[in-house]
C-alpha cells in the first residue's frame, strides 16, 4: 500500500527582523503586497492575486522561532511579467540592487537580484520558456 502525504493548502516563508517596522513598510508601500493578517509582531502578506496562495510573512526577531541572522542564507524569487518595470519601480524607490537586470539564454530566465531592509535577498524573475507560462503565471 502507497502512503500519500495529506494535501498542502498554501506555502509561507518567514523572514526576522530586528526591527519590523522597516520591512513593514517596504511590503507594503514598495513592493504593494496586501497584508492578510497582522499579529502586532508577525504580518502575512499574500504575494499574488486575491486568490494566491503563497504568502510572505515577516516576524519581529525578539518574538518568533527564529532570530534574525547577520547575513540570510534565503532568497526568494518573485515571479513575474514585467521583469524591466520592477527593476526600475524598486531603484526609483532606493531598493538596494545586487545585480543589473540580465538574461540568462542557458536557462531562458530574466531577472535580476535585491536585497529588503532586513538584508534579505529578493530575486524578481520572468521565464522566458513558453511552456512553463501555465505553471507559473495562471
Amino acid at each position: 500500500m502507497e502512503l500519500k502525504p495529506p494535501h498542502v493548502n498554501s506555502q509561507i516563508t518567514f523572514f526576522y527582523y530586528p526591527d519590523l517596522e522597516p520591512a513593514a513598510a517596504f511590503y507594503e508601500q514598495v513592493m504593494g503586497l496586501v497584508k492578510v493578517e497582522d499579529q502586532g509582531w508577525a504580518k502575512i502578506y499574500r504575494v499574488s492575486g486575491e486568490q494566491g496562495n503563497a504568502f510572505l510573512g515577516i516576524v519581529d526577531g525578539d518574538r518568533g522561532f527564529h532570530q534574525p541572522q547577520p547575513k540570510s542564507a534565503v532568497l526568494v524569487t518573485l515571479v513575474v511579467e514585467d521583469v524591466p518595470g520592477w527593476y526600475e519601480h524598486l531603484k526609483a524607490h532606493g531598493v538596494k540592487m545586487l545585480t543589473e537586470l540580465r538574461e540568462y539564454d542557458d536557462i531562458r530566465v530574466r531577472c535580476f537580484f535585491c536585497q529588503d531592509p532586513g538584508g534579505y535577498s529578493l530575486e524578481i524573475q520572468e521565464f522566458l520558456r513558453p511552456e512553463l507560462r501555465p505553471i507559473f503565471y495562471p
